[in-house]
């Protein structure tokens, strides 16, 4: 039986609205950053871009959960599933004068690893909550695969 439910990304420690240029140039500098939620299989349709150096940024993402065979399996525009591992992309990118969005960087919260009974929790309920804090240990925007400890999944009653 599907069930709807929402995901909400809770995002703070944001690293500023520039990345300067690392490792003697070899990796750009970017400015006027943001951070957005990236449509599945649409890398250049992205949600509610935020600025890099706002306090804070939050996203409601609309899903469905339902039973499986290997638990609860979550589905949405927002959900990527590649070889069978799901996760939502944060896409980084530069937003320029004419508020285009160019992605330069993702990271990957990775859904798969969500305790069982978190995430049978969170169907129930209906709210599923991500807290993490976006700037990694260079100072730099998060990237790569993001799993607990950096992000912290809660069960909650949608309200």
């Amino acid at each position: 039986m599907m069930a709807a439910m929402r995901i909400r990304i809770d995002a703070v420690d944001l690293p500023g609205p520039s990345r300067p240029a690392l490792v003697d140039g070899e990796v750009p500098a970017h400015g006027n950053l943001h951070v957005a939620v990236q449509r599945r299989d649409r890398p250049d349709e992205v949600l509610e871009p935020q600025p890099g150096d706002g306090p804070s940024a939050t996203w409601t993402l609309e899903c469905t959960a339902s039973a499986s065979p290997t638990g609860t399996e979550v589905k949405g525009p927002y959900v990527q599933d590649r070889l069978g591992r799901r996760f939502i992309y944060l896409s980084w990118g530069t937003v320029d004068e004419s508020g285009t969005f160019t992605m330069f960087r993702r990271a990957k919260l990775m859904l798969d690893v969500i305790p069982a009974d978190v995430l049978a929790a969170a169907a129930r309920g209906g709210l599923l909550v991500g807290r993490l804090g976006l700037t990694d240990a260079q100072g730099g925007p998060l990237c790569a695969r993001v799993e607990p400890p950096h992000i912290t999944w809660t069960a909650e009653r949608a309200g």
